[in-house]
């Protein structure tokens, strides 16, 4: 394998800017590496490598003639199946769209090409990005680069598994209830759940859905910070984004720990987790306490979470899928029913209710914030489990309601609205990862990527890669 294509994105991108690699080598060691891996892993499962290397031949073009700009340029990325991609197939991991070609790009995608990214296709999703394990009938399912038997994660499963296995140089992702964090967690790789608004969602069907949002995935924090400095800023067709000012999350610099007062959550209101999850966050607090960060065990309220988000989920597969469910639900996999059935139900009172909620969570979550600028938590409840099961059906003897149950660990903050990191923490003896999940201020972005940073340093376990 080409040591560089390991490499940490932002320096692969100074390599090339400075003639020590080419366009064309970067993108045709990718190529060469998915064609020889990705059969075991399906992580790339639409390709577009011909245009690539039209593209790549191009860029080495205007690097020779010192023209190379952007903030990602040559770099090897590739696109979640659920964004809109221009003339390139996006299926949705659903038998409805194996066949769609969009006409336009997701924002994100859009201006990922504008700095220069160089994309390989498409990764791979659960049908409709619904559950935190990629499979569907168009692709099958990918599979955990560390440990083959297992899920990579999901719904963001194609893209973390692609980053671990050295496929792209960045990729990127949605979350909602964890669909970038659980997969980076899983893959040992980094994923940001940004505040809603930072990177625009456009196009949607629900553009006021504060809920799920798009957000960069890499294999360090300084990578996703490259990313996320590409894609974030206002749009003009997302009333919900705005602008980053002044701040830059590219170049970023460590937090100085020593004296900074971290909260722990070791359940989240409560929640079960497995035992080798609760061992890799004793793990990372360990490694907090080394860097000098003063811990204590505190959370904000997270009574009533799990109904606010599971109305507010509900009503947003009703409002995408609802047409299409009345038209072709048969041809849907079970879950997307039920959860759409389950918003076409909802009440005028389960939604007011669900609203008066999350306001008061949110006013109750002002004065944790004012003590503490970082929650540190578990990212999943379990271990990657069997690539044959569709979701775990009991944690640590409690049995679970559905297929959304087991990642409350993640929709729980999600319902706060709160910036989140997944970063590498820990592996099991048997060389399964475990990520540790990092929560921020509302729209402090570039403080949560220093302290992560400052994490990572003191515990670069993200350095292992799988093969």
């Amino acid at each position: 394998m080409s040591e560089f294509l390991l490499w940490d994105a932002v320096d692969q991108r100074r390599a090339m800017l400075n003639g020590e690699i080419g366009v064309r080598e970067l993108i045709s060691a990718y190529i060469a590496r998915i064609e020889a891996h990705d059969t075991t892993i399906n992580a790339v499962v639409t390709r577009t490598f011909e245009t690539a290397l039209e593209q790549a031949d191009a860029a080495d073009k205007k690097r020779l003639r010192g023209e190379a700009d952007g903030a990602l340029f040559g770099l090897a990325v590739a696109h979640k199946d659920t964004l809109p991609t221009a003339g390139v197939r996006t299926t949705f991991g659903s038998p409805l769209f194996a066949d769609s070609v969009p006409a336009i790009d997701h924002a994100i995608v859009a201006r990922q090409k504008k700095a220069g990214a160089i994309s390989l296709g498409k990764t791979n999703v659960p049908e409709f990005a619904a559950g935190s394990h990629t499979y569907n009938p168009v692709f099958g399912a990918t599979h955990n680069p560390y440990d083959t038997s297992r899920s990579a994660g999901g719904s963001s499963g194609g893209a973390a598994a692609a980053l671990a296995s050295g496929f792209v140089s960045l990729a990127d992702g949605t979350d909602m209830g964890g669909s970038l964090r659980n997969p980076a967690s899983f893959c040992n790789v980094v994923g940001l759940r940004p505040t809603p608004g930072r990177v625009p969602n456009f196009p949607s069907a629900m553009p006021y859905n504060a809920l799920s949002v798009a957000g960069p995935m890499g294999r360090s924090v300084q990578d996703v910070g490259l990313l996320l400095s590409a894609i974030a800023g206002e749009h003009p067709y997302d009333p919900l984004s705005f602008g980053s000012g002044s701040v830059s999350f590219t170049h970023l610099r460590e937090r100085q720990c020593k004296g900074l007062r971290v909260a722990v959550s070791r359940t989240l209101g409560g929640l079960p987790f497995e035992a080798a999850v609760r061992k890799g966050l004793d793990d990372g607090v360990a490694t907090l306490v080394d860097m000098g960060c003063v811990v204590d065990e505190a959370e904000p309220d997270l009574s009533g979470a799990d109904d606010v988000f599971d109305v507010m989920r509900a009503l947003s597969f009703a409002t995408g899928y609802g047409p299409l469910r009345a038209s072709n639900g048969d041809r849907m996999k079970e879950s997307v029913r039920w959860n759409i059935d389950m918003g076409l139900a909802l009440t005028g009172e389960q939604l007011s209710r669900a609203e008066r909620e999350r306001t008061r969570l949110l006013a109750a979550a002002r004065s944790f914030w004012d003590t503490y600028e970082f929650l540190v938590a578990p990212v999943s409840q379990v271990l990657p489990f069997a690539v044959g099961e569709d979701y775990p059906r009991s944690i640590d003897g409690v049995q679970m309601e559905s297929y959304i149950s087991w990642m409350r660990s993640s929709s729980r903050i999600t319902v706060l609205g709160l910036p989140a990191i997944s970063l590498p923490c820990s592996f099991t003896d048997d060389g399964l990862p475990v990520g540790i999940q990092i929560i921020g201020r509302p729209r402090q972005e570039h403080a949560l990527l220093s302290f992560a940073l400052a994490f990572e340093t003191a515990k670069p376990v993200g350095r292992r890669r799988p093969f």
